[in-house]
């Protein structure tokens, strides 16, 4: 990949790739919270016609592999221009055209989320399909759990076909090798066991571990309950779902880093309060790795 090639990735992209989401949109001007500083007001602005951006809160700007020398930069990398191109390349590897650039309408209600949702089906998409196989999941096991949903982005004004997972409040989890979403609201996936009223429950951080697990099992449904929490700002949503209903034994499979850590800590201290739940944290299981995915993948 050549500089040409890098500065013709769109911004938007790159920064949903890093789970930075746009908080309000000005005609063709695009506005997040700035990824080389924590700030509570957005800052961070990116021209959508140029595909340029802009943080008045450092006072500098620039272009595609700007942004990614400065983002490795303040995350203490290495980032000269190679760097970033480096950086850039192993990103979009995995890119199947998954991201349209064909245009669509979009929707012209101002207080509609980013991502519009157009529909969703059975997953056809070669590139999904290719994206599963590289996360070691079967294409058997993933039609069961997951959709292929289509969503249109009113920041970057573009089509995006993507893996869905349904979630407890009516939204989607989305993930495809360049993209990382949901379509509002951010919930929890509750999926039943196959026993009814089991006395087990597994809680997975995202949709990939648990389908990583299932996999691992040769596509054998849980006996237990789960839970996927799809991101860990929505720990406290299992409260509803496990208080009082009989659970004895609640595994968790969190990720092997300090976030998953202290999730960890936090869920043992929640079990200690409902009386007969044995709480059984799984990470030694997939330790050194940092998740039940990539321990999946290695085996």
């Amino acid at each position: 990949m050549n500089i040409h090639d890098a500065n013709r990735i769109s911004i938007p992209e790159i920064l949903a790739k890093l789970n930075f989401e746009a908080k309000k949109l000005q005609n063709t001007k695009s506005w997040y919270l700035s990824p080389f500083r924590n700030e509570k007001t957005a800052s961070f602005q990116v021209d959508l016609k140029t595909n340029r951006w802009y943080d008045y809160g450092e006072g500098f700007g620039g272009d595609v592999v700007d942004f990614v020398c400065n983002y490795l930069k303040h995350h203490k990398e290495a980032y000269s221009k190679s760097d970033a191109l480096r950086w850039i390349k192993n990103m979009s590897d995995d890119s199947v055209n998954l991201l349209n650039n064909t245009p669509i309408t979009p929707n012209s209600d101002k207080d509609d989320p980013a991502l519009i949702f157009k529909k969703s089906g059975a997953i056809k998409h070669l590139g999904l399909i290719n994206y599963l196989n590289k996360r070691g999941i079967p294409l058997s096991i993933a039609q069961k759990h997951l959709k292929e949903v289509q969503v249109f982005n009113k920041v970057t004004n573009r089509k995006i076909i993507a893996l869905g997972l349904s979630n407890e409040e009516g939204g989607y989890e989305l993930r495809n090798p360049l993209f990382k979403g949901c379509i509002a609201p951010k919930a929890i996936s509750f999926i039943r066991g196959e026993i009814p009223k089991p006395q087990s429950i597994s809680i997975f951080e995202g949709f990939m571990d648990y389908l990583s697990f299932i996999s691992q099992m040769n596509g054998k449904p849980l006996k237990g309950d789960a839970i996927i929490l799809n991101s860990l700002s929505c720990l406290s949503q299992i409260n509803a779902y496990i208080r009082g209903y009989g659970y004895d034994h609640v595994y968790t499979w969190m990720d092997n880093d300090q976030a998953g850590q202290n999730a960890t800590i936090m869920l043992d201290n929640f079990f200690k309060t409902q009386e007969g739940i044995i709480h059984r944290p799984m990470n030694k299981v997939y330790a050194p790795y940092k998740d039940v995915n990539e321990w999946h993948i290695s085996k």
